[in-house]
């Protein structure tokens, strides 16, 4: 299996306004710089300090993405290289990277996790809790976060017709939260769709898609 070869093919699949972030967890630095010498700039890792161990070994023009659920007193570990956090559902998650970012001197991007599958696992706000979030004096207060974007992960599940209009509603609550001109927020990232689903999900308006075993092959969780 060539990781270039699939990478090349995945990106020639894809439409110009769509990010591929390329998920990397639990591969080998090896596996990593074969996909970056193929032309591969942004990486998703779902651990905070697996991410940071290939981040000091990998070359500095790489964008890291954060791409799984984050702890608060991790946040720490990352602030000093991470260029987007995706899975942020919580005004006290964002308190911290804003304090991170604050004492590392930079401005971190990220995106909203919202709640679109029909699985009590899966992390993220609603469409209320969004607008709340958004609107309070503490997120208006937070100077050193920006929010890009929305990002949501759609049911687990061979169901085409239910991933669909997951990710529809997904790209609802996207173009519903631009239009609320009472907001200082201009969402420009919607970030779904992986391996199984990335076709769907940009037919639904994703413009970003995270894809890990498509590229690298199956995950080793030895």
């Amino acid at each position: 299996m060539s990781i270039a070869k699939n990478l090349l093919e995945i990106k020639s699949q894809l439409p110009n306004q769509v990010t591929l972030v390329a998920v990397s967890k639990t591969k080998p630095v090896a596996d990593l710089m074969e996909a970056y010498n193929a032309g591969q700039r942004i990486f998703g890792e779902n651990k905070i300090q697996e991410m940071t161990e290939k981040w000091e070994q990998m070359p500095k023009d790489i964008q890291w993405h954060m791409i799984g659920h984050v702890q608060t007193n991790k946040v720490k570990f990352m602030a000093e290289y991470v260029s987007l956090i995706h899975g942020v559902d919580s005004l006290k998650l964002l308190q911290e990277i804003n304090k991170q970012a604050l004492k590392n001197h930079r401005v971190i991007d990220c995106l909203l996790q919202i709640y679109i599958a029909d699985e009590e696992t899966k992390f993220g706000l609603d469409e209320s809790e969004l607008v709340e979030l958004l609107s309070s004096a503490e997120f208006k207060a937070l100077q050193n976060i920006r929010i890009v974007g929305l990002m949501g992960m759609a049911t687990f599940t061979d169901n085409q017709s239910q991933i669909k209009a997951e990710f529809k509603h997904l790209k609802e609550i996207f173009d519903n939260t631009n239009k609320l001109e009472t907001l200082n927020v201009k969402l420009e990232t919607l970030s779904m769709g992986m391996s199984g689903d990335y076709k769907l999900a940009i037919e639904c308006g994703s413009t970003m898609v995270r894809i890990g075993s498509s590229i690298f092959g199956n995950r080793n969780y030895n």
